[in-house]
């Protein structure tokens, strides 16, 4: 294909990305968030603490009967996470800081309030919907959940069949093609590593992890994501406290930038978002990339937990938003803010967000910085690639109605990585970007069709978590 070809397949892609992530698809994000929060009485918020408590207990480590097929809830929640915390986590947030000002900080914070509240309602219809296969694991996710529970039988398999093609597309674009590019470039840069022997590397390592289905990636994922999660958040969070002075002025930008129509660079906004605030578009479009509460894909992770109630695994699956975008996003933005990376990237109008966040560490740690950025990156982008390997297979051999096309699925999505690494990733993360918008529109209509299902079984747990409590503390006043 000539290069002409691809810059116009580029610029279409590109504009359709405006067109579908523009105001129609924020406000139904938002509005669906805010319309579950209210009909949920905010117990997603209410109910953070038990939700952590709940996510990280021993209780949740467990996999229950020895007979039983699946994994256990933490495992469950680290494979949601291993595909939520990528490069957005790095790249994504001070990119959408350096074009939609700092604010974008604030409504990524915003959205993710809302988020616990999307990412709560799908991930309890997925698993309240499940079906068990022969083998004896789960298989769940919106495309089971519309064929399951959906009243309109024609307009939930035609949904159905829509995200379960857009859920295959992003894992082999942003769950795949486009992490692997990331991985070669940072391995280029930083250490001089050919593309080519990066390439051979990953996939060996993608086939070690993801041959061997749902159990493989579980356990590596629960290593891996709370290792690089504290490595990464060690180094965050130093370079936050050395800044420490600058944090009031950086946090009183943040707010008044957050409501500016002007674009960060000082320019005029585009006209596919001339709507809506800089900050807000890609604060909240950014957000949801990187927590992907409201697209549905954890919902499929989340089904494969073995769990005593869909509301426990719910909360389960919820703390994902929390851990993902008020944790690491969150001190991601605070570094690059209270540096002032942000606003040279800005003034310079590049939105390299690496470059970026590696500048904000370099002032700390000096070119270390670079070498710890770079780390986190690595580190954050193979787990991404873990992760969709399971969701997007789930989501291809619902298409195909054959299990046995499981294991080709997956050793195609580890050599679908060696050509992310070699090629340009341009057009593939416009397409993928596009594919979650795709993903986003069925999830959120089934998700409202069966909103008072979900409020009826958040009502009903609430009441079995106010008979607990009683009884805890009845237990400690009689002693």
């Amino acid at each position: 294909m000539s290069a002409d070809n691809l810059e116009k397949i580029h610029a279409f892609l590109k504009k359709a990305n405006e067109i579908a992530w523009g105001p129609p698809l924020l406000f139904l994000l938002l509005g669906t968030g805010i319309f579950l929060m209210i009909q949920l009485r905010a117990l997603p918020v209410r109910r953070l603490v038990f939700a952590l408590r709940t996510a990280f207990g021993r209780r949740a480590r467990r996999t229950g009967e020895p007979t039983e097929a699946g994994v256990s809830p933490f495992a469950s929640l680290m494979t949601e996470l291993a595909a939520e915390i990528g490069t957005g986590n790095i790249v994504g947030v001070a990119s959408a800081m350096a074009l939609g000002g700092p604010g974008a900080l604030v409504w990524m914070m915003l959205a993710a309030v809302i988020g616990l509240a999307l990412k709560f309602s799908e991930s309890f219809l997925s698993v309240k919907y499940r079906m068990q296969k022969k083998d004896g694991t789960y298989c769940g996710g919106p495309m089971v959940t519309l064929t399951r529970a959906f009243p309109e039988e024609k307009l939930a398999k035609v949904l159905a069949v829509f995200f379960s093609g857009s859920a295959v597309l992003v894992s082999l674009g942003m769950g795949n093609m486009t992490q692997a590019n990331s991985i070669a470039l940072a391995m280029q840069d930083t250490f001089g590593v050919e593309r080519e022997k990066s390439a051979l590397v990953l996939t060996i390592l993608l086939l070690l992890v993801v041959t061997g289905g749902l159990r493989s990636i579980a356990k590596a994922a629960e290593v891996l994501v709370p290792g690089m999660a504290l490595f990464y958040l060690c180094g965050a969070g130093i370079v936050i406290c050395l800044y420490g002075g600058e944090l009031p002025r950086t946090l009183s930008e943040m707010v008044q930038n957050a409501f500016s129509f002007r674009a960060a660079s000082g320019g005029a906004v585009g006209a596919g978002i001339a709507l809506l605030p800089p900050a807000l578009r890609y604060g909240v479009s950014r957000g949801v990339f990187s927590n992907e509460a409201g697209l549905g894909a954890g919902g499929i992770s989340a089904a494969a937990a073995q769990t005593d109630d869909p509301v426990r695994q719910g909360y389960i699956s919820m703390t994902g938003v929390f851990v993902d975008t008020m944790v690491i996003c969150l001190v991601t933005g605070l570094a690059v803010g209270v540096t002032g990376a942000a606003e040279r990237a800005a003034e310079a109008e590049k939105a390299d967000g690496a470059a970026m966040v590696i500048r904000a560490f370099e002032s700390v740690f000096g070119p270390a910085g670079g070498y710890l950025v770079t780390i986190g990156i690595l580190l954050f982008a193979f787990a991404t690639m873990a992760g969709w390997a399971y969701q997007g297979e789930q989501a291809f051999v619902w298409l195909v109605k054959k299990e046995s096309f499981g294991m080709v699925y997956r050793v195609f999505f580890c050599f679908a990585a060696s050509a992310g690494c070699v090629c340009v990733a341009e057009i593939v993360w416009n397409f993928a970007e596009l594919a979650n918008a795709c993903m986003a529109v069925p999830n959120l209509i089934c998700v409202l069709r069966l909103w008072k299902t979900v409020k009826e079984g958040a009502v009903r747990f609430e009441s079995s978590i106010k008979k607990s409590e009683q009884r805890k503390n009845g237990g400690r006043g009689g002693t």
